[in-house]
């Protein structure tokens, strides 16, 4: 069997009574992603204990998938939604330090939707590189404000990128990725858009407004499948109802700007729940390739053309989401690669397509499930009839050999075919010509000597305990173009610290300065979260110019480390900035 056959067959519905023709408006599109929100996280798919109007509602007035997939974690699933191929092939392998930057030799969906002349935003995590051109500016999209990283330490009024420019957010991160994506609506009302609204909940750290979690805290739970009564679970039921309030407040907004009919709305979670609560009785949550670490909700509504209360049973991943929209835009996608996913349109727009069987592949940290549209074989090679048993609690292979040994061998040829990048191995840019600022966070940085993160997660960390002259904080880079650039360090240090002198060097260039200021901001978050969190706590961290540093194209290692230091303790390290002159 040809796994080829099996993946790119049937790319795109090119049927013209299927898509948009140039006489009438496109369409706009809204793309809505939360982050570690489960199945089970919705009143509509019959969670007891939470209330979603908007997304219920939502869900009815469209189509609703009932088998769609994701990846296990984060950034897969947006690298297979922004490209419409498998997370393997554009080296995005895991979730921080470099990991998840995806391939420079990938398009993307907004690369598609620009090329067609679509006014482009993203707002909120991205989570898909940091440094141009791997940054949201550099991947299609005209606009952005959020972050880039994988998760984020605090969520109310954090530093945030707009544009490419360090900047504070407003109020709880939700509610503000929210307002910018209805003014974006609002400024290009009268030309075709794509936005992209990546929430950052309910993952983790556990913080949201009193308003949601002052119904939740003490609320009596309705016993179901999974643990719904910690804290945490308390927690992500009410960062839920968060995000209902605030996709009810950007349908209203089309509604407002009479923009509703004719925009295509798409709601779908990245993973399964980050927590064992409700889920429908699947096997696995996050992290994990079972129906209940994969499985995710998808609505697509489209009120001019999708009729409401479709149901769609057949099998569907995030890989298909882009071929499915520049299909219905009448959008050709750019690039020279071969899809993964197909579109989804003759499931949309017809009652009874023709759909070709398929296999689906689920991955992460060397393990792979495939799933057909009745069985699906687990890592262990066990397989279960999903159509039956979705729980995944009776193991069938005995009785299926044929299917058994069908989808083993479907599994190993798509790892042969499909695997073998890690991004982890390029280099940071540093000092792109289109770009006027690099930012080099903690996270991407190896420390050296005695310096140690200040948290196991990499993701929103900071660097400490840097108290020698041997210590060294490094990145591996590659710049570009020559130029110069103005350094800044991000830092904290106390008053009985300062005095230290600080370098920053790279090949023949330097350029050092002198902690002169004390700047010793408390720890926060601790103060917000409704349950303990995993990720560590963060700071205000203030910027300490080091002067000009003069750079000359080529690769090689980016190494700040301390001249001197008088006083016991260099500083807290957050972030390097190198801002083209």
């Amino acid at each position: 069997m040809s796994v080829r056959i099996v993946l790119f067959s049937a790319l795109l519905c090119t049927v013209c009574c299927l898509t948009t023709s140039s006489a009438e408006t496109p369409p706009n599109v809204v793309v809505i992603l939360t982050d570690d929100q489960g199945w089970g996280d919705l009143s509509i798919h019959g969670n007891q204990n939470i209330d979603t109007p908007h997304l219920d509602r939502l869900a009815r007035d469209g189509a609703q998938f009932d088998s769609f997939y994701v990846c296990p974690v984060c950034s897969p699933t947006r690298a297979e939604f922004l490209t419409g191929r498998y997370h393997t092939r554009s080296g995005v392998v895991s979730t921080s330090s470099g990991g998840e930057r995806l391939a420079l030799d990938e398009t993307t969906i907004a690369d598609s939707f620009q090329a067609a002349g679509y006014r482009t935003a993203a707002f909120g995590k991205w989570h898909n590189g940091t440094q141009y051109p791997y940054h949201p500016l550099g991947r299609g999209f005209d606009e952005y404000y959020g972050f880039t990283s994988g998760h984020w330490g605090h969520y109310f009024s954090p530093m945030l990128d707009r544009n490419g420019e360090i900047v504070q957010g407003k109020g709880y991160l939700t509610d503000d990725f929210t307002d910018k994506a209805i003014e974006f609506i609002a400024a290009n009302r009268q030309r075709p858009f794509f936005c992209y609204l990546a929430y950052n909940t309910p993952h983790s750290p556990m913080q949201v407004p009193d308003r949601w979690w002052d119904k939740y805290k003490d609320k009596p739970m309705v016993e179901q499948s999974g643990d719904n009564t910690s804290a945490h679970s308390r927690a992500a039921l009410a960062m839920c109802e968060n995000i209902d309030w605030n996709v009810g407040r950007l349908l209203e907004a089309l509604e407002e700007q009479k923009l509703a009919r004719n925009t295509i709305v798409v709601y779908f979670g990245d993973n399964g729940p980050n927590g064992p609560r409700y889920n429908g009785g699947m096997r696995g949550h996050k992290g994990s390739t079972d129906e209940g670490g994969v499985r995710s909700p998808l609505f697509i509504r489209w009120p001019d053309r999708i009729a409401a209360g479709r149901s769609i049973p057949q099998i569907s991943a995030a890989i298909d989401l882009l071929p499915t929209l520049a299909d219905l835009c009448g959008v050709e996608p750019v690039g020279d690669k071969p899809l993964d996913g197909r579109s989804l349109a003759p499931l949309l727009l017809k009652d009874d397509p023709e759909w070709p069987q398929r296999l689906l592949f689920s991955h992460w940290a060397g393990r792979v499930s495939v799933r057909s549209q009745r069985f699906r074989l687990d890592p262990q090679g066990r397989l279960y009839d999903i159509e039956q048993d979705r729980g995944q609690r009776n193991n069938v292979a005995a009785k299926h050999p044929d299917e058994t040994a069908r989808l083993k061998q479907a599994g190993r040829e798509w790892i042969q075919e499909t695997g073998g990048m890690d991004a982890r191995q390029w280099p940071f840019v540093v000092g792109h010509p289109e770009f006027d600022l690099t930012q080099l966070p903690a996270r991407d940085a190896v420390p050296h000597g005695g310096i140690e993160r200040s948290n196991r997660h990499p993701n929103c960390t900071f660097l400490t305990n840097w108290t020698t002259t041997d210590d060294a904080i490094t990145w591996e880079v590659e710049v570009p173009a020559d130029g110069k650039f103005a350094v800044e360090v991000y830092y904290t240090c106390p008053e009985g610290d300062t005095g230290a002198t600080v370098e920053l060097s790279f090949a023949e260039a330097q350029v050092s300065g002198r902690v002169t200021a004390p700047h010793d901001p408390p720890l926060v978050g601790a103060e917000q979260d409704r349950s303990p969190r995993q990720e560590g706590l963060v700071k205000d961290f203030r910027p300490l110019k080091l002067g000009t540093i003069e750079l000359k194209k080529g690769r090689g290692t980016l190494t700040l480390q301390a001249m001197d230091i008088p006083r016991g303790n260099v500083m807290d390290f957050r972030l390097l900035t190198l801002r083209r002159k």
